[in-house]
Order: C-alpha cells, then sequence, then structure tokens
C-alpha cells in the first residue's frame, strides 16, 4: 500500500527544492499532480509530473476498500495543468515473499526483502537513461512498504505492474531500533543494496578515480534471451584425484600490457578466454579464480588512512554474494555484460576440459568495523542477524577474521543466504567447485563459540544441487581456530593443507629433522586426513599460493618486504620458511640464480609427485621420530600451484600484496616467453608427465608392498635426504630421490624390474632441456650422485 507519506518523500528525493524542514505532504502537494485511483487490488501511482508556475491544485478526500482494510486516499487532481516532462504510472501490489530479491511474478516485477528487525522498508528506485547506469544517473523513486500489507513474517515485499524489466537500478532504505548495544546499526539515510539481487551496478571500469566514490546498487535483466551454453556442451566432470589446480586471478591474467591484448579485453573475462591455450599448453586442468562476486576496489581511498594509495585487486571483501564482479566484463560493459561474459569464460574453459572452482568469502563482507563502517547492505539491513555480535559488549562486532566483521554464517537466515548463493552460482553458470575462505569461521555458532557439527558446513556437504561439487576449505580463520585434518566434513569435503606447506618448504630449504615430516606429506598425510570415508584427494597440496610469497620469493628473500602496503611492514606473516639462496633480494649472480631456479624446480617436482602418495606409519619412536617403515600405499592430494609460478613471478619480497593493482600482481606475458624453453617447459613437462602416469593417480588404498624406502636413518636430524621406488603393477616403477643438504649424495639405484632399465626423466641440477627428458635418457648404473639442493626421477622402462 501507498501512503501519502510516501508520496511526500518520493517528490522530496524527485525535487530536493521542496524538501524543506517545514514542509508537509500538503503543501508540497499543491506543487504537483498525482493521481492515485484505487482499484480494490492495487493502487497506481504517477510520480514526477512537473507543472507550469499556472497550475492550481485541489485535493479531494475520500475512504476505500483496498485489500479488505479501510485506507485513506489523496486524489490530487488539476484543472488544465501544463506538463514539462512525464514518467509512467505504476500499479502496485502486496507483492509475495519468496523467492527473495527481484523476480518476475504473472502481474509485475516482485521486490522481496528480509529483515527481523526493521520497522520501516523503503524500495528505492531508479530509472536511469540507457548507457548511464556507471553514472547511476536518475532520480530515486522511493516506496514505502506498509508493515501490515507489505510483510509476511520478517520478510517485506511489493509488486509493480508493467514495471521495466531491465535497466532499473535499486535498493532498500530500512530504520529500526537505534539500540547499538543491542546489536542494530538502523540508518534510514542509506540506500542499500539487495543481498539477494543478482546483478549489482556501480562504476563501469576498474580502478576508474573519476568514480571513486561511486554507489553501488541491484539491478536486474527479464529481457534478455536465456544464455546458449550449445548442443554438444557439457560439464568436465573430472575425477577429484585427476586434478591439477591453477590459483590465479581473473583480473590479473590479462591487465598487463604484455598481454598484447586489446585494452577493452585486458583484466575481463573475456581476456582470460584468450588466454586459454596457455593453460592448456601449461596442462592444469582446473582453475581457481580469487574472488568474483561484486567488490569495491576503491575500498581503501574512502577515508584518510595507511592504505589509501592502495587498490583492492584480490576482491577479498565482499559486497555482494549473486552478482559476478561487474568491472571484469570487458569495455565497462557492467553488470549485465558480466554475467554474460563470465558464462561464455565458464563455457570456453569446459571446452578446453578445464573445470572452474570459485575461491569463495562468506566469513566477513565490505562493510568494515564499528569505527570505520562502509554500509552498503548486511550491516543496514539487519546488523544482529547478519553479523555476529558480543552482546556482552555494549552489541560490538566479534571480527575471526581480521576484516572488523564476521558473517553470522550458522544463524538459519544466513545459512540460506549462503546455500542459496552458492546454488545459484552452480544452476546460472555452471560452477564446479567452490573454495572457502578463512572456513574455520564457517565453523562457529551464532556467538563465535566453534562447533563440533557446524550446521551450515553440514548442509552444503548435504545438498543435492551442490553434490557434483568440489567444496574445498581453507581450514582456519584469523580467531585462533587451526582444524588441518579436523575440519568437519561429512566424507565430502576437502582442505587447503596447510602442513603440507609448510612442512615441504622446511625440508627442501635444508632445516634439520625434517626428513620424517616431508615423507609423511607427499606420502599423503595420513595422520591428518585417515579418517572416516574421506579420499587422500581431500587434501590439498599446495607450496605457493596468492597469500604470501610467491614461488621465486621463497627461494630469493629471507624476510618479506611489505613496505609497499603502507602499513610499516606490520601486515603479512613473519613465517614464511623461505631462504634466499645466500643473498637477499633480486641479483645478478649466476651461481645463486642457477640455485634458486633448481629449489623452485625441487619445490614443484615434490608437489607433482605426492599425488602418488603412500599410506604411513606415524606411530612415534623414542624421542619422537616418526616410525615411516613401510606400509599400505595411499594416493595423497590434489594439487595446487598459483599463477605466474610457471615462469618465476616475483612480487620482490612482497608476502601481501592484495592491494597492487600493478605488475607485482599481473601476469607479465614478456618474461613468460624469455622463459618458455627453460622454466616454464619444466614445469609444463613435469605436470603432465604426471597426468600421463596412473602410479601418482591412484584414487583408493594401494596393496601392500607397492612402495619400498630406502632408508635406514630416520631417527638422525641432521638426515636430509630420502629415496623411494614405487612399484606398478605392470612393471614401471618409479624411483625418486630428494636431496637438501650441501653436499653430493651417492645412492645406490636399487635393481630395475626384470626386463626393465632405468632411464633419467629429471634431474634437476641439470641445464635445461636436460633437467627434464620425458622419454628418459638410459645408462643408468648401479649408483647415482645426486647433487646438493636437488632431486631426480628414474622410470624403469622396456
Amino acid at each position: 500500500m501507498l501512503h501519502s507519506s510516501v508520496l511526500s518523500k518520493s517528490i522530496c528525493t524527485k525535487f530536493p527544492l521542496f524538501a524543506s524542514a517545514n514542509a508537509n505532504p500538503s503543501s508540497i502537494s499543491s506543487l504537483l499532480q498525482i493521481g492515485l485511483k484505487w482499484s480494490g487490488k492495487a493502487s497506481s501511482i504517477s510520480c514526477g509530473q512537473r507543472l507550469s508556475s499556472k497550475a492550481r491544485s485541489r485535493v479531494k478526500h475520500r475512504i476505500a476498500n483496498v485489500y479488505g482494510r479501510q485506507a485513506r486516499e489523496r486524489l490530487l487532481e488539476e484543472e488544465a495543468p501544463e506538463m514539462e516532462e512525464t514518467t509512467p504510472s505504476f500499479k502496485i501490489f502486496p507483492g509475495q515473499a519468496f523467492p527473495l530479491g527481484v523476480s518476475e511474478v504473472d502481474n509485475g516485477i516482485n521486490f522481496a526483502i528480509f529483515s527481523q528487525h526493521a520497522t520501516a522498508v523503503t524500495l528505492c528506485l531508479s530509472l536511469p537513461q540507457r548507457g548511464e547506469l556507471d553514472q547511476l544517473a536518475g532520480e530515486m523513486i522511493e516506496f514505502s512498504l506498509d508493515p501490515h500489507v507489505n510483510k509476511t513474517g520478517d520478510i517485506w515485499h511489493i509488486c509493480i505492474e508493467d514495471f521495466p524489466r531491465s535497466n532499473v537500478l535499486y535498493g532498500y532504505r530500512m530504520d529500526g531500533p537505534k539500540d547499538w548495544d543491542k546489536g542494530h546499526r538502523f540508518d534510514s539515510n542509506n540506500v542499500l543494496i539487495d543481498p539477494y539481487a543478482k546483478l549489482v551496478e556501480g562504476r563501469r571500469n576498474f580502478g576508474d578515480s573519476n568514480h571513486k566514490l561511486s554507489k553501488f546498487l541491484g539491478t536486474y535483466d527479464f529481457d534478455s534471451l536465456p544464455f546458449d551454453w550449445g548442443d554438444n556442451y557439457t560439464l568436465p566432470n573430472l575425477p577429484e584425484r585427476d586434478l591439477v589446480i591453477y590459483e590465479m586471478n581473473v583480473r590479473a591474467f590479462t591487465a598487463d600490457e604484455s598481454s598484447c591484448l586489446d585494452s577493452n579485453l585486458r583484466g575481463s573475462y573475456a581476456g582470460l578466454i584468450e588466454k586459454i591455450p596457455h593453460l592448456q599448453e601449461l596442462g592444469i586442468n582446473a582453475v581457481e579464480l580469487l574472488p568474483v562476486f561484486e567488490f569495491d576496489e576503491f575500498e581503501f581511498q574512502r577515508r584518510p588512512n595507511p592504505r589509501d594509495h592502495m587498490i583492492n585487486t584480490w576482491g577479498y571483501s565482499t559486497i555482494n554474494f549473486f552478482a559476478p564482479m561487474s568491472r571484469y566484463a570487458s569495455g565497462g560493459g557492467g553488470a549485465v555484460s558480466a554475467s554474460w561474459e563470465f558464462k561464455e569464460m565458464v563455457k570456453a574453459l569446459h571446452g578446453s576440459g578445464i573445470e572452474v572452482i570459485l575461491d569463495v568469502v562468506y566469513n566477513h563482507t565490505n562493510e568494515a568495523d564499528d569505527k570505520h563502517p562502509y554500509t552498503t547492505s548486511f550491516r543496514g539491513i539487519d546488523n544482529k542477524v547478519y553479523y555476529m555480535v558480543d552482546l556482552n559488549n555494549e552489541g560490538q562486532l566479534l571480527n575471526f577474521t581480521g576484516c572488523g566483521n564476521t558473517l553470522n554464517c550458522n544463524h538459519p537466515v544466513v545459512m540460506e543466504l549462503i546455500l542459496d548463493s552458492l546454488r545459484h552460482w552452480v544452476v546460472e553458470y555452471h560452477i564446479d567447485g567452490f573454495r572457502f575462505d578463512l572456513a574455520g569461521v564457517l565453523c562457529r555458532g551464532t556467538d563465535g563459540s566453534p562447533l563440533n557439527a557446524p550446521p551450515l558446513i553440514r548442509a552444503i556437504a548435504k545438498d543435492a544441487i551442490l553434490s557434483r561439487c568440489k567444496i574445498i576449505a581453507e581450514p582456519w580463520d584469523c580467531g585462533g581456530l587451526y582444524i588441518v585434518g579436523s575440519f568437519p566434513n561429512w566424507d565430502r569435503w576437502a582442505e587447503w593443507n596447510g602442513k603440507y606447506r609448510d612442512d615441504l618448504r622446511r625440508f627442501i630449504k635444508g632445516d634439520p629433522g625434517m626428513k620424517g615430516a616431508f615423507a609423511t606429506r607427499i606420502a599423503g598425510s595420513a595422520d591428518l586426513y585417515k579418517i572416516n570415508k574421506r579420499k587422500p584427494y581431500h587434501s590439498v597440496n599446495f607450496v605457493i599460493a596468492h597469500d604470501g610469497f610467491a614461488l621465486h620469493d621463497l627461494v630469493s628473500y629471507n624476510f618479506k618486504h611489505n613496505e609497499a602496503n603502507g602499513e610499516g611492514g606490520n601486515d603479512g606473516s613473519n613465517d614464511n620458511f623461505s631462504w634466499n639462496c645466500g643473498f637477499e633480494g633480486e641479483t645478478d649472480d649466476a651461481d645463486i640464480k642457477a640455485l634458486r631456479f633448481q629449489q623452485m624446480k625441487n619445490f614443484h617436482l615434490a608437489l607433482m609427485i605426492s599425488q602418488i602418495s603412500i599410506r604411513l606409519t606415524v606411530n612415534k619412536r623414542p624421542g619422537g621420530v616418526p616410525d615411516l617403515s613401510p606400509s599400505t600405499p595411499r594416493l595423497s592430494g590434489t594439487p595446487m600451484m598459483l599463477m605466474g609460478d610457471e615462469y618465476g613471478h616475483t612480487r620482490y619480497g612482497n608476502n601481501n600484496s592484495y592491494g597492487h593493482d600493478t605488475a607485482i600482481n599481473n601476469f607479465q606475458w614478456q618474461q613468460l616467453d624469455a622463459r618458455k624453453s627453460d622454466h616454464f617447459r619444466f614445469f609444463s613437462e613435469v605436470i603432465n608427465y604426471r597426468r600421463m602416469h596412473q602410479v601418482f593417480r591412484h584414487e583408493n588404498f594401494l596393496s601392500k608392498g607397492d612402495v619400498t624406502w630406502h632408508e635406514d636413518n630416520w631417527e638422525n636430524p641432521d638426515s636430509k635426504f630420502l629415496a623411494f621406488t614405487l612399484h606398478d603393477n605392470s612393471g614401471g616403477d618409479i624411483y625418486l630421490a630428494f636431496n637438501a643438504h650441501d653436499f653430493f649424495v651417492k645412492v645406490s639405484v636399487p635393481p630395475p624390474p626384470p626386463k626393465r632399465r632405468w632411464f633419467r626423466v629429471v634431474d634437476t641440477n641439470l641445464p635445461s632441456p636436460d633437467d627434464f627428458v620425458c622419454e628418459g635418457v638410459p645408462g643408468i648404473g648401479r649408483t647415482y650422485n645426486v647433487a646438493p639442493y636437488s632431486s631426480i626421477l628414474l622410470d624403469a622402462k622396456q
């Protein structure tokens, strides 16, 4: 229902000149013609008709029965007005509570939004001219929702007949209790984004400083035809055991001029499509995209602060959980184009046999803390529901994320929002899986305490629509919850294996006492994942991720160098387990550069052969040394590498580069070209070798005796050499050795299987192209001198 108070507010918004402190509906109405006609089922409003100075008004009142209740209607009649501009009239219905968001119904466009604690809700609409959405042009038309008519339970709703089916911007004003100490943050001055908006409009071009302070509003599109996925289109549906994941940033992949793409394509979904051949050549078969939900890259620049020179390029600051990042559309195309182009990207990747996994941030939003809030949606709609608040501490926001707020994930309403968002990305965009940032938060109750059986985690694991998806947890948060290996999983959830990362780094750089841990990690981390019906691939193995050092920097810096971030070097992890190979930072020393390349190859080989993984007995011997005697072999986890490591990308020691939209993060295509024949060649060859050999890709436990450990020195903490043979049923055994000593180790090579000979495939100490020879080099004798800081792989062939 629409009351006269709505009309006055609409008029004040449309014509600010009339919005004086003493204005009242009668005085304002005398200036405008606003025809309201009651039909018994709907009201009709025509707003924004400007009259000439000769116009005269008179007001008639009458009582009409509307929706079975008495309502006062104000009918404004005009005698021969002279119109200067006109907007369409709209017929209003109560609307329906479901689905949430905007939907097209038989009698119009329906708007529905949840708020348990709001006492007043106003729908705000803007009808900008086509092509002006980037300026959010057009002024707001506002409709107050009557809680007696436009509310069902805690859902507010309204339907507008004959309303445009696209090119509409919309948001809500919410008012409610002002009790800060009870967790409320209502402010009716803010126009808020609908949490269920499927598209969000703001500035059109990424990093456009001319529109730095632009607002964001929801929009929708019911005019476009359904996306054509194609008659021959199929989902890759790759087994998890076969995945090789490539973590990447959509914008950073092609934003640099060296990508040689048209400027309109650089940094876009369409730009990524152009570079799919590179991904195919590298050999990966899954991309894990850093956040692609709508975010504001200028959020650091809204007030003076130490970070106000930076642009958020990673995107871990979600505005809305349903809308694709609109400024990743090519040519500033906007929200609708972004949605379409995103689907084109997924379709192209799938057509190339590459799955798409999204890095999703359901642990916090962009709305920051109470000291410097950036209110765009959830905070103003119902802060007490959407966020964890400490009612014992004046209603302050709880912060388990390091970002000022924590999403109240296991509240039933928020849980359903997250599930609806995930389903939307699977159904609408054909996404293959999700990696959940700081998933420890998802395991906390509404008061922040850890839960043994979090409802949200179980619901995701059991959901029918999500059943085909890979679901991967980052099993920790910033509140001290670290549950690597013990993440509640329902036999479905995989985990980022942070212990794998740390143990491999420490062994390969030569830390003492790490051989047993290294063997355990490359052998599948059975100490962590041999639980219930979990599979080895539930461990996502990685040495490098977006957060921390790039691979080049891991072997080039002993310390982080984050001065450019503006926080005095206080941000970013101090525990990198890195080694600079004798010199801090960039150098022209040929020997140091060769050693760094060698170490990068060691890391990459260890990561890719970890697929072989053997289940090891991890009972402790005296002195705390793990018992690593031969046991049942087992496949280990899914390997993941970081974009740019295939050519040795450097961030110059910055291990927290989230705010740099520069070459620090952007893929450098000219460097790839320069290193195609050596660095890239080795990385791609090792990936493809892994994919060609079934011995690296078993799904379940193997039979006893499929591995031989050539080791009798487990208890010596100074021993930094490990060798073992994987036995293949067909006789195609694989021998591997890793030497983290600073001296040569002469090893006895075991006899090959009958009628076979050892061929050297990998020796990371050799220069390219001898460091990897796919067909193998024959002539391997009974011993092999393994060079310092190197590794070898021998293949038994006929």
